[in-house]
């Protein structure tokens, strides 16, 4: 089966200045398109369409020492035309080109799938060559769209869309997987993974911050996020390729964020493992639902019944491992969460109730 997949690339560091040039005139246009739009809709009630952003934009390709092309300046105008109405509002944030702003944009690059090419080790750009690392043999692939972005600590990659031919998984076993905040998932066969990516970090975060060390606190905080992702994708590759049907409760982060919980409830990444998982699964083959997970933690996965001696409430947070007071089987907190979130993915596909 054929399915698209996106690619991630280092730009090497020499391409930055030229990069950052082009930055600039992308947000040159964005911002054009975002005080039009607005003033057509605060003046004449009328919202203009990315089609109709093209027509004002026409041209601006072709000024003098504008290195983007038409490509580009269209994209970025149905990109904008996308994200307002997406976000319902009349007017978005302006994007800001000065890198000592406190408001600064991290560059942006649009481009369509015929503005690119791949030619002897480098991307054929806007008139422009770039060299790359390479890690994924682009010459084997069709380019797509995709886009040139920017990270904190000034780095720039290539993010483009190939077609890959999806393998389908061997696994045929089926597994439940509880999210928490300690360990970020517990699996039913106890498999987990640790969610305190933040926390092992933060000693050294916080002596960082309070020398002003900009470049530091960066790079501490990109560590983080690589250490995290790089967890989350060995994590969900192993669970798609192992298994069948991957079942994860419901819980999220939305309500746990406003709360003293906030830190680690971030640091364990949920939502990128249920992404991660919901998009692996599905170019795999493999059966992926989020069910339900009230009362799998009080409910006993041997006997089924709540007991009395089951953790309850925010004091049975505690409570790590326990023993059923009904038939005397002993559980670990999660691992007993994740067999009862894998019985009800059971029950859910029994009774033929398709995915959310």
């Amino acid at each position: 089966m054929d399915c698209t997949k996106t690619l991630r690339l280092r730009i090497k560091d020499k391409h930055a200045r030229v990069l950052a040039a082009m930055a600039r005139e992308v947000n040159q246009v964005w911002n054009f398109c975002n005080e039009t739009s607005h003033r057509a809709i605060r003046e004449r009630r009328e919202w203009l369409s990315g089609y109709d952003l093209q027509k004002l934009t026409n041209g601006f390709s072709k000024c003098d020492g504008v290195l983007i092309g038409s490509p580009t300046v269209q994209q970025v105008c149905e990109d904008y035309a996308k994200a307002r109405k997406q976000f319902k509002k009349a007017k978005l944030r302006w994007r800001v080109s000065n890198p000592k702003s406190s408001k600064y944009s991290l560059g942006w690059i649009p481009f369509k799938a015929r503005a690119l090419q791949y030619k002897a080790g480098q991307i054929a750009f806007a008139g422009q060559k770039f060299s790359l690392w390479d890690s994924y043999g682009l010459m084997d692939y069709e380019l797509r769209a995709g886009s040139f972005s920017q990270d904190s600590r000034g780095r720039w990659y290539l993010n483009v869309v190939v077609k890959v031919q999806a393998k389908a998984s061997a696994g045929t076993a089926s597994i439940g997987i509880d999210l928490g905040l300690k360990e970020a998932a517990v699996a039913s066969t106890g498999e987990r993974i640790e969610g305190r990516f933040y926390r092992r970090l933060e000693c050294q975060l916080g002596i960082a911050q309070r020398a002003h060390k900009k470049q530091r606190v960066r790079a501490i905080h990109a560590k983080i996020a690589n250490q995290r992702k790089d967890m989350l994708h060995k994590f969900s590759a192993a669970m798609v390729r192992d298994y069948g049907a991957i079942f994860v409760g419901d819980v999220a982060s939305a309500k746990l964020v406003k709360t003293r919980m906030a830190k680690s409830t971030l640091d364990a990444g949920w939502s990128s493992l249920k992404t991660m998982l919901d998009y692996k699964c599905h170019q795999a083959g493999v059966v992926f639902e989020i069910v339900d997970e009230k009362y799998t933690t009080q409910t006993c996965s041997c006997c089924g019944s709540i007991p009395a001696s089951s953790p309850k409430g925010r004091a049975g947070l505690r409570i790590r491992e326990w023993v059923c007071s009904d038939c005397s089987a002993v559980h670990d907190r999660d691992v007993n969460a994740a067999r009862n979130i894998l019985a009800a993915g059971h029950r859910r596909l029994a009774a033929g109730i398709p995915a959310l």
